[in-house]
């Protein structure tokens, strides 16, 4: 279930919620926060309108709200929204979509 974000993005641009790193590993061991890694997927919780094309209309998004997406380790934008960290990625940063 997304949550309401008080962001809305521009163009092409889309506000993924990153899940939480592991905490341990598959043989039960637990990770002090420095050897976590980045969690590389993430739920959409807001899309922009898309990209404004030569024609002057805009161009369709393949995300919307509430997809879960794999997205590059080092793309996008880290931010935090309302106590919550998120990231702002472009729609061609969005590697695939998880179904």
């Amino acid at each position: 279930m997304a949550k309401k974000i008080k962001i809305r993005p521009l163009d092409d641009r889309v506000v993924v919620e990153p899940l939480q790193a592991e905490e341990t590993t598959a043989g039960g061991i637990v990770l002090p926060d420095t050897a976590k890694e980045k969690p590389q997927r993430g739920t959409v919780v807001a899309v922009g309108p898309g990209r404004l094309l030569d024609t002057g209309k805009r161009g369709e998004l393949s995300v919307t709200v509430g997809d879960e997406v794999i997205y590059g380790k080092y793309g996008g934008s880290d931010i935090e929204v309302d106590g919550d960290d998120v990231k702002i990625l472009r729609e061609g940063d969005i590697l695939a979509k998880v179904m």
